[in-house]
């Protein structure tokens, strides 16, 4: 399985961006996805992880409200559109995938990763 990111790019706060994670291989209908973020000095966090069916998604409290996953199992892609963007949402992202239905909100969870996409929210 290899993932790519995209979609990241400088946005000044207050903006919005929709991340896309391509997914190759046929499992990905079958797999959870996970959006984590890695800022600069900080260690790599969890923002957002969906079933692999769409149905259940769960966010980290620092994007709840502001920051939606979702998945195009046709498309083999996930998204995560991100709004109301502000400084601290500066990081590099990184899609993940794990070949079960339920999502996790832990690395170890994840045996797949992408190579990131850069974010930089300006203030």
């Amino acid at each position: 399985v290899q993932l790519q990111a995209s979609g990241g790019g400088l946005v000044q706060a207050g903006g919005s961006l929709r991340l896309s994670c391509a997914a190759s291989g046929r499992t990905f209908s079958i797999s959870s996805t996970g959006w984590f973020r890695q800022a600069p000095g900080k260690e790599r966090e969890f923002v957002a992880a969906i079933d692999s069916s769409g149905a259940s998604a769960y966010y980290a409290d620092s994007v709840r409200g502001r920051f939606t996953i979702s998945r195009d199992n046709a498309k083999n892609t996930a998204y995560l559109q991100m709004n109301s963007l502000k400084s601290e949402d500066t990081a590099v992202y990184y899609c993940a995938t794990q070949p079960t239905q339920r999502l996790g909100v832990r690395q170890k969870d994840y045996a797949y990763w992408g190579q990131g996409t850069q974010v930089t929210v300006s203030s």
